[in-house]
């Protein structure tokens, strides 16, 4: 048998599984201890009354003949896509066609998936610190070589995020990637790009040649005039982008798993001498690869974007961005250094007492039973960094809080 040796190579395991082995060791040592997780980006809340009926009547339905229904379209039932480009896009100015939005099962698949556009030994450039499947999918495809010691690839091209230079990326002006991952508002720092980074950064990307993959997960926690919340607010990204959207996040769909990818009519590519639409290679590859997201699961996404369905979830979402305030301010008053939680449900914690992510992590859980994410397993600039997040009860993000101000407050 030959296997895959890009994904035998592969540095270790996934951050999050990773994390869910030293839970699971830490609590089976400890039956009786009181753990509190702010890690993994899991919604708590319920989906709303108005999602979930129009779910459940949707199955309902299923179960009629006149209500049955078999394979979806494979972009998606024009009901929602119909919904998106009226909520989403024209509602904000924004011209997008149904031809140009796709129906997912989630933005991590197709964030993960999009490389499949690429040819073997294109150049990838990535923010850091990153969310680990943009790296993972195009290592597994062997398009970034070798592993290295410092736990990257040689052929990965990394642009550090750090407060000195606000979040924002340092664009290469030579050697100009053939894609670039882009997230914001981000998983993990929590800050967002404002108008003008984000214009800058597509001008280059039109200079350059570079396809930028924005990942807008969380737009729905924007609560500053000066970030976009699509990339298509900026003049010239039809050009040179692809943006991957979620009904996780804001909806509640973690568990039920719906999101859309919009590629623009005028993102071409050559292809042996001929102009091929990228969307046109999106809809080839997902025809093969996918039979599409359920009729139930559509209606509920759909449910979600109507005027009642849009009053629940932003209900749901202003609760988890008043927890992100919980950790920053509480933390803050401790003497901690926090950034993001303003635009985002992720509160990006410097470490105290210069302390390794991942020794923090271990502390956190062993003194104060919290469980957060390591900055290091985002990138090599994440190391001194930890991610806190924002999806739990307001209770315990107030127990947590407070758990973490008396062990590591003022260090």
């Amino acid at each position: 048998m030959r296997i895959n040796t890009n994904l035998a190579g592969m540095n270790k395991a996934y951050l999050f599984a990773e994390i869910a082995a030293k839970v699971a060791a830490y609590a089976k040592e400890n039956p009786d201890a009181d753990i509190i997780r702010l890690g993994i980006g899991d919604v708590t809340r319920p989906l709303t009354p108005h999602v979930a009926a129009a779910f459940a009547d949707a199955a309902l339905a299923m179960g009629t003949p006149e209500g049955f229904r078999g394979y979806p379209p494979y972009e998606g039932y024009d009901f929602l896509l119909d919904a998106i480009i009226a909520q989403e896009y024209a509602a904000r100015g924004v011209s997008v066609g149904r031809d140009e939005v796709f129906v997912s099962d989630g933005a991590k698949s197709d964030t993960g998936n999009i490389q499949e556009l690429l040819a073997a030994d294109a150049l990838v450039a990535v923010t850091d610190p990153v969310y680990p499947v943009y790296v993972d999918s195009n290592a597994m495809a062997g398009r970034l070589g070798r592993p290295t010691a410092g736990g990257g690839y040689e052929r990965l091209m990394t642009l550090p995020c750090t407060p000195e230079n606000g979040f924002a990326p340092q664009l290469p002006q030579e050697g100009a990637p053939d894609i670039l991952y882009l997230c914001s508002p981000n998983n993990p720092t929590g800050t967002a790009l404002t108008r003008d980074q984000l214009t800058g950064i597509v001008a280059w990307a039109r200079a350059h040649g570079t396809l930028i993959v924005f990942d807008a997960a969380y737009k729905a926690y924007i609560t500053v005039a000066d970030v976009p919340h699509s990339i298509f607010e900026i003049d010239g990204a039809r050009e040179c982008a692809i943006e991957c959207c979620s009904f996780s996040k804001n909806a509640g769909f973690t568990g039920v798993r719906c999101a859309y990818t919009v590629i623009p009519r005028e993102l071409t590519a050559q292809a042996d001498g001929r102009t091929v639409r990228l969307g046109d290679l999106w809809r080839r590859r997902s025809e093969s690869r996918s039979n599409g997201v359920s009729f139930p699961v559509q209606c509920a996404a759909a449910a979600s974007l109507d005027d009642t369905g849009r009053r629940e979830t932003q209900a749901l979402v202003d609760g988890y961005l008043a927890n992100a305030r919980i950790i920053r301010e509480g933390l803050a008053a401790a003497g901690m250094t926090c950034y993001g939680g303003v635009n985002s449900p992720y509160v990006w914690l410097k470490t105290p007492a210069g302390m390794s992510s991942w020794a923090f992590f271990d502390a956190l859980l062993r003194q104060a039973q919290v469980v957060g994410t390591p900055g290091a397993g985002f990138g090599a600039a994440g190391e001194g960094y930890f991610r806190l997040t924002a999806f739990n009860t307001e209770d315990n993000t107030r127990r947590a809080v407070e758990r973490m101000a008396r062990v590591f407050g003022h260090c």
